[in-house]
This record gives C-alpha cells, sequence and structure tokens, in this order.
C-alpha cells in the first residue's frame, strides 16, 4: 500500500475495515469503517500521527514499508482503534517517542503499559517542529473522551482532528464527497459525539481562529469541504431541534400498531415531519441518528407483564445516555389488564431535559374515543413545533 497525499509532506494511512459489522460490540457499521493515522515530513523530523486497531496493523506497516525512520508518534486519543499499534510501532521504530497530553500518557500506560520515558507531554497551544513543518496541539477534551485533543499542521492548514468530524466510513476515496458523507457523519455524530455537545460548541468556537483548508479526522475520508463540515456539526451540536417527530415503536397484536399510525398520519396533516421506527429490529444507530434533530420523541410500546416491552425499554436507555436536544416527548401503547408502561419510560430518561406530552395508553383495541386522544396528542405536537425549522422527511415503516 502507497501513503496517499494530502498535501506536499503530507500522507493519509487509511486502514480501511470494510466488513466490520460492530464496533464497540454495540454500533452498527453499514458501510464499515477506517482506522486513519497520517504522516508529516519536516525537512528534519518525521511525525506518525495515530496508529490503528492492532487487528489490522499488518495494514499500516504495509503503508510504512518504505518510510526508514518515524521520530515522533502523535497520540491523539488512548482508544485502541487510534492508539493500539503504538507498541509495535515503538518496536519498528526504536527511535520514536510518543508526543501527546498528560491525561492520554496516562491512560495510553495503563491501557498500553507504554514506559513513561518513551512518551513525551505537550501542553495546549504548544508547538512541535519537524523542519519547515510546525504542528501545533490543540486540547479538544469530551469529544469524546477525557483526553481528547486535535493537531493542527500551521504551513498546511491541516486539521488531525481524531474523532471530531468523523465517520464510519470504508472507502478508497481520498476526499469526502457532501452528497456521500453526509448521513455516515450524521450517524456517526449520533452514536459518538451528541451526549457531548456542550464541550463541541465551546470546541467549535476555539477552533474558528484557524483557517483550515483540510480536516483529517481518524475514521473516515478526508474532509477539504470544510465549510459544509463545520456548519454540519454547528446546527447538529447548537442548531434548534427541527420540526421533526420521531415515532419509535413495537407492537404485539395490532393495537399499538393502530395507535401509531394514527399519530404519523395526523402529524403528516399538521405539516409534522415524521420518522417512524420500528424497533423489532433495531439498528441502534438509526434510532441514535433520527434523534439529532428531532423536537419530539414519541414510545410506542404495549404491556408486557406491568411494564414496557423490552425493546423500547433498551430504545430509551439509550436516548437517555446520548442526551438528544428534544424539547417533547410522550408515550402511546396498550395493555391487557393493567401495568406501569408509561411510568417505567419516563423513569429511565432523565438526562432528556423535555416536557412531557400527556400520553395515550389504551386498553385492548383502540376505540374511536382513544383513537381521537391521539388526534389530540398529534395537534399538541403540532402546535409545539410551531416556528422551528423545517427538514427532509424521512419515512420508514
Amino acid at each position: 500500500m502507497k501513503p496517499a497525499k494530502i498535501t506536499e509532506g503530507v500522507f493519509s494511512l487509511r486502514v480501511n475495515h470494510f466488513n466490520r459489522e460492530l464496533f464497540d460490540s454495540l454500533i452498527p457499521l453499514p458501510e464499515g469503517t477506517s482506522y486513519n493515522a497520517y504522516l508529516v515530513k519536516g525537512s528534519e523530523k518525521t511525525a506518525l500521527l495515530d496508529t490503528a486497531d492492532p487487528e489490522k496493523a499488518e495494514v499500516l506497516f504495509d503503508f510504512l514499508r518504505d518510510v526508514d525512520r518515524v521520530d515522533y508518534v502523535i497520540s491523539h486519543h488512548a482508544e485502541q482503534d487510534h492508539s493500539g499499534s503504538i507498541p509495535e510501532v515503538l518496536r519498528r521504530y526504536p527511535g520514536a517517542m510518543v508526543v501527546t497530553n498528560p491525561k492520554c500518557r496516562e491512560f495510553l500506560m495503563t491501557h498500553l503499559h507504554l514506559p513513561a520515558e518513551k512518551i513525551i507531554e505537550v501542553k495546549d497551544g504548544g508547538t512541535l517542529e519537524l523542519g519547515g513543518k510546525t504542528l501545533e496541539f490543540v486540547y479538544t477534551p469530551w469529544v469524546h473522551w477525557p483526553e481528547t485533543m486535535c493537531t493542527w499542521l500551521r504551513e498546511d492548514k491541516v486539521l488531525f482532528s481524531c474523532d471530531f468530524f468523523g465517520s464510519h466510513l470504508a472507502t478508497g476515496e481520498l476526499f469526502s464527497e457532501e452528497h456521500r458523507v453526509h448521513d455516515p457523519m450524521k450517524r456517526y455524530f449520533a452514536e459518538i459525539m451528541m451526549p457531548f455537545r456542550s464541550n463541541i460548541k465551546s470546541h467549535l468556537e476555539k477552533l474558528a481562529k484557524y483557517d483550515i483548508s483540510f480536516i483529517a479526522p481518524s475514521h473516515g475520508p478526508v474532509h477539504c469541504n470544510t465549510r459544509f463540515v463545520l456548519d454540519l456539526y454547528k446546527d447538529w451540536a447548537v442548531g434548534e431541534p427541527r420540526n421533526k417527530a420521531v415515532v419509535a415503536y413495537v407492537s404485539m397484536h395490532g393495537s399499538t400498531y393502530m395507535l401509531v399510525n394514527r399519530l404519523v398520519s395526523r402529524l403528516q396533516e399538521a405539516g409534522v415531519c415524521v420518522e417512524k421506527l420500528n424497533l423489532e429490529h433495531m439498528d441502534e444507530g438509526r434510532v441514535a441518528m433520527s434523534l439529532v434533530d428531532a423536537a419530539t420523541i414519541v414510545i410506542g410500546t404495549p404491556t408486557v407483564l406491568t411494564g414496557p416491552h423490552p425493546k423500547t425499554v433498551y430504545a430509551a436507555y439509550l436516548a437517555n445516555l446520548i442526551r438528544p436536544k428534544a424539547k417533547f416527548v410522550s408515550v402511546v401503547g396498550s395493555f391487557g389488564w393493567g401495568g406501569k408502561a408509561v411510568e417505567t419510560i419516563a423513569g429511565m430518561i432523565p438526562n432528556i431535559k423535555a416536557e412531557v406530552l400527556k400520553p395515550v395508553m389504551v386498553k385492548g383495541m383502540p376505540t374511536e374515543a382513544d383513537l381521537n386522544l391521539v388526534d389530540e396528542l398529534a395537534a399538541q405536537i403540532a402546535q409545539k413545533h410551531a416556528g422551528l425549522p423545517d427538514c427532509a422527511c424521512v419515512q420508514s415503516c
């Protein structure tokens, strides 16, 4: 494999993992992923920025087969998909030193047992000269671990952003295309970054002083359309939610399905964009992605042994973890003889700072009176959404 040139002396060493199905044994990867390392060659020193997951280490070293010398290994983040091959890099390049921040140093010593004497600590705003290439280190903690940082290559205006602005997308293309990278970026933001929206806001402000020509993330292609990427993150992290409701449901005997279909129809008639998700075969990433810009979340659930269906419990738990910016939540569903499905779900989402709209729970098959209550809920949601920006409607069954 040959390194791909980004600009003079700056190369991408993207290790694609096309057939990886899950990330962290949790997140579906419908388009695979990549582990991106980068090589910066100055007139005096050479720096390798990050490495690759150990499972794909030999691909990384195939990229490096003609590289005689690595002086520095910049570690932006201690998670093993970025740092896991550092020990082998140090074995093959014994003169190399690891450069990172104090918190990442601690993590690398804990997770990889790197010796302290092989690590150089750098401060926020600190620099490293390679000879005509100046690396400036930019702390970006909690995107998405407490030790993460970026590196700014001054002369070439390249931001090596680690997980910031990444996408789980295995591709042979060096640079991203807007129509191709949008959804993988949104899915990645939803799964990884959304819980840290307040941190992302401050880091976007911090990065605003840099005239960025290239964003080189640790997953997915390099971005030369940097304004597009920065504007997406600003919208997702800081912007208002859209005139959109997510209706996520499971139905066992059809009653909850009737309520969900009535709600979706009435919302659409009222001009609300609806994303309808059947949780029976749940794609956690799709659920997370749908919540990025939704103003309202409605859970549709039947009652199982007095509580909500386990798959709706799982969806509510995940939504609580990723902390979407939804303003309103509700529940529709059914029961056979009784239960506390609504109370259980409400107690599971304390991190979602949203107004709870009156739920609709019916006994057995919905009556016309029950469906009228659903109509009232739809009208209330539409009224609550007045003035919110519109979105492109996405529907599914």
